[in-house]
Formats: C-alpha cells, sequence, structure tokens
C-alpha cells in the first residue's frame, strides 16, 4: 500500500480512512496541498479536512462506500489556513477478506484554479449577455480591467483593446472622465454606493457606482449603468398629458369658485341658510381641488427641472407675517393659536419671496391640520452664521419612527394623514424639499411621538448659484 501510495504522490492526494472514518494514512502530496502535517491528521475524523459548509458531503460518502459503492465528484476541502481548497475527488470503498466493509481510500486533484477559471468564465459569459454596461475599474491606477459587451460597443472597443488602460486612452475620454470624476468623489466622502442620471455617448443613463474594497487599501469600482431612454420619453409623455389635462381643470375650476364666491357674497341676492351652507362645502372643495392642481403642476416643473425663480432682496420676517395671515382662515377653522419668535429685526436675504411663502404655508398647513385644538404654533426665525433658520413647531402627535424616512415622498401616505377630513394630496413636503433644495438650502426635522413635530429649513445668506437646480436634480437621483 505505502508502495502504491509513493507512486500516486506525484500526481494526487491521497487519504485512506477506517470504518469509523478515522484518517489513518495520507500522502506527501494531500499534506503539501492542505498545509497540514502527518501527525496533525493521522487519528483525526475525515471531516477536519472539510470546509464547513461542505462537511455534509461525508455523510453521503460514507453512505454510497458502506453499500460497496464508489463516489465520485467535487469536494471543498479547508486547508489549515483556512483557505478553501476545490478538489475532484475519487473515494473507492475498501474491504477485508471477509467482505466486511473496513474504510476507503480517497485520490484527489487540486482543481480550485480551474474551477475558478470556470467560474469567472461563467460570470463573464452571464455579464456579455446583459443590457446593462459593465465596467470594473482599478481605484488606484484607474485603469480598465473589464468591459462587457454592451460596454465596449458603447465605447467603440474591440475585443480585449481595453485592458491596462486609463480614461485618457479611449476615444470618448470626456465621456469616461465624467463617471470617473463620480468615483472619486465617492472614496473622498468614504462613501461605498452612489446613483445617479447623466449622458454617457449622447444617451441617458442611470449610472450605478460601488466600492468594492481590497488589501492594502486597493479596491476596484463596480460600475453599472443602464439606458433609460425609453424610460424618460414614457415619463415626458405622462407629464405632457398631466400637464395638459390640469392646465385645462384649472381655468373652468377657477371660474366656478368665483362665481360661487359672487353667490356667497350676496351679489346675486341673499341664499337661504341651506343654500349657502352647501354652496360653503362646494366653495371649499373647489379651493382643494385648485391646490391639487396646483400642485401637481409644480410636480411637473420640478421633475422637468422649469420651475421658475425670481430671486430679490427680501425681509424674511415679512415674509413670515403674510404668511401667517394667509392662512388666517385655518387658524379659525382648526383653532390654534400662532406665536412668531425671533422677528424683532429685519432678517435680509436674496431669495424668491414667493417660493419661501409657498414652502412656509405647506408647512403651516400640516401644523395646523396635526395640532390639537386650542394648540399652539410657533413660528420662529434664526441668524445662524451662514444661514438664516425657519422653523414650524406643532404640538401634535408627532411622526412615528416607521414613518419617518418616507416624510418627504411623494405621495407619502402617512398613518395619521386623514387626507379626507384634514385635505392634503401628499404632495406639499416633496415640494418644499424641492424648493428649498434648489434655493440652495436644506430642509429636515425634529420630531418626539406624543410631544410634537418641529420642520426647519435652512436658506444660505449668499445668493443660490446658477447651477443649483441641475446639482439638486443630482443629489435627489443619488
Amino acid at each position: 500500500m505505502l508502495k502504491q501510495l509513493q507512486a500516486l504522490d506525484q500526481h494526487a492526494g491521497i487519504n485512506i480512512v477506517d470504518s469509523d472514518s478515522l484518517l489513518t494514512e495520507v500522502n506527501d502530496h494531500l499534506l503539501k496541498l492542505t498545509g497540514y502535517s502527518r501527525a496533525e491528521l493521522i487519528g483525526q475524523h475525515v471531516r477536519v479536512l472539510y470546509d464547513d459548509e461542505a462537511r455534509s458531503v461525508t455523510d453521503l460518502i460514507r453512505g454510497n462506500l458502506q453499500r460497496g459503492l464508489t463516489w465520485q465528484g467535487e469536494t471543498q476541502l479547508r486547508r489549515k489556513d483556512g483557505r478553501t481548497l476545490v478538489t475532484q475527488a475519487t473515494v473507492i470503498p475498501l474491504f477485508d477478506a471477509d467482505g466486511t466493509w473496513t474504510g476507503s481510500i480517497s485520490a484527489r486533484t487540486d482543481v480550485t484554479e480551474t474551477s475558478a477559471l470556470l467560474a469567472e468564465r461563467h460570470s463573464a459569459q452571464t455579464l456579455n449577455e446583459l443590457r446593462d454596461d459593465i465596467w470594473i475599474v482599478d481605484a488606484q491606477t484607474e485603469e480598465f480591467s473589464y468591459l462587457n459587451g454592451p460596454a465596449k460597443k458603447r465605447l467603440l472597443m474591440a475585443n480585449e483593446e481595453y485592458l491596462g488602460k486609463s480614461s485618457t486612452d479611449f476615444s470618448l475620454a470626456h465621456e469616461i472622465e465624467a463617471v470617473l470624476k463620480a468615483c472619486r468623489a465617492l472614496r473622498e466622502k468614504g462613501e461605498v454606493t452612489t446613483q445617479f442620471e447623466s449622458v454617457l455617448v449622447d444617451t441617458p443613463m442611470y449610472i450605478s457606482i460601488k466600492f468594492l474594497p481590497g488589501p492594502r487599501g486597493a479596491g476596484r469600482y463596480l460600475i453599472v449603468s443602464t439606458d433609460i431612454s425609453h424610460r424618460l420619453e414614457q415619463e415626458q409623455r405622462k407629464s405632457a398629458f398631466i400637464s395638459t389635462v390640469s392646465h385645462e381643470l384649472r381655468s373652468p375650476l377657477t371660474s366656478i369658485k368665483g362665481a360661487m364666491g359672487l353667490l356667497l357674497s350676496g351679489s346675486a341676492g341673499e341664499l337661504p341658510d341651506k343654500a349657502s351652507a352647501l354652496l360653503e362645502i362646494a366653495h371649499r372643495n373647489a379651493d382643494r381641488l385648485i391646490l391639487i392642481i396646483n400642485d401637481i403642476l409644480d410636480l411637473d416643473k420640478i421633475s422637468n427641472g422649469q420651475m421658475d425663480f425670481e430671486i430679490r432682496d427680501v425681509d424674511l420676517v415679512e415674509l413670515l407675517h403674510e404668511a401667517d395671515r394667509a392662512n388666517a382662515m385655518l387658524q379659525q377653522r382648526f383653532g390654534v393659536d400662532v406665536k412668531i419668535t425671533g422677528a424683532d429685526e429685519p432678517v435680509l436675504l436674496k431669495t424668491d419671496p414667493n417660493r419661501f411663502i409657498q414652502v412656509l404655508t405647506n408647512l403651516m398647513s400640516n401644523a395646523y391640520k396635526f395640532s390639537p385644538p386650542n394648540g399652539c404654533i410657533i413660528l420662529d426665525i434664526k441668524d445662524v452664521g451662514e444661514h438664516v433658520c425657519i422653523s414650524v413647531k406643532d404640538e401634535g402627535q408627532g411622526i412615528p419612527l416607521s414613518e419617518q424616512g418616507k416624510i418627504f415622498d411623494r405621495f407619502a401616505d402617512m398613518t395619521n394623514s386623514d387626507r379626507a377630513a384634514k385635505g392634503g394630496t401628499g404632495l406639499g413636503l416633496s415640494i418644499c424639499k424641492a424648493i428649498v433644495e434648489n434655493l440652495g438650502g436644506t430642509i429636515g426635522f425634529d420630531t418626539q411621538e406624543g410631544v410634537g413635530t418641529t420642520f426647519y429649513f435652512n436658506l444660505p445668506k449668499s445668493e443660490p448659484s446658477s447651477n443649483a437646480i441641475d446639482e439638486i436634480d443630482v443629489k435627489r437621483i443619488a
């Protein structure tokens, strides 16, 4: 047996186990493959050689052997250093002169490298079949190590000529550099992933970048780009339809509301109390419909980057009082008081006064709706260095933790929203966020369940840059 082991030693790893699955002999080649010494293996259960995830295979092999069957297949062994060793194994049962099963002998060939190559080939074939563009770029050298078929076609690359090349070596260097700039920003911020929309080789793309860290600070960027031309075309059609319908609805609704207002004012004579009450309901609902249509039109403008801003010097204190007066009807309806703080001195700023009032009115409207009767809303304004902070604090129920993450989403449906009774479209906070960010500011909230919520937004003292809208659009998508 030892002579047979020596003959096989140059070609395969050999081990012999007894009927209790204990190792009784191993050859030098197996020791070399696994990194163990002979003393560390002899007398141990054969499972010591198997990877944790593959140890169940020993039970399958033992069952075959006990029935006198040879077992062949791929096994994953665990080297002494913890690395995985993939082997192609043949396990033959051993019997004594009386035909009693006494154990087995296994011959194993190392196929780790072959298995890895096959896996890589399979992965490459799969990636080539994808419609998305796939790039893999070295994070340090910014050289390309992989492009799938669609990516090579888009970047005008043939076969594997991209290997080892950086962006400057491509004819479309400018297009590639824009994506790599996002990769660098990702690492500088210490983040792992980012997503944004951009144009790549005249095609609108949704680009997703993931940093895959490697040893000693190295790593790779996995870049997946999806053609969104069809999606954008569909969105434009939908947006055009919504805009047309909304405009067509707004004109007759405005006329209907105006006519009802004249009737309520007594222009056509006194109305019976019952008729007046019904007309009041119709008038309020006409207001609500116009508000919904205006929100939809604003949302359409935001989506298309067409929201207009008229930046000029304003006194925010005056605008706070103007917004308070504009919400006087809500104050009467909900029986809630308003207190303005921090407004003793003028606060001058360059911003869009109409959009500022729109944001403040939305926040105040929500505060009214969620405040208890006889509650109090506090409007506050503070000068905080480079920014001015405006906040609206209510004494409502607060926002549940489970719903705080979607508070600025479009059509966000909160469990306590009760739109039927309180009104609203679910678009107000989303529109507020878009307006504030396009003005170069930030918006957020602090909340405590059972105590209340404070919504706040910060506006910069410096005038918003001309690129603010484009930058915000990218951030919103990311």
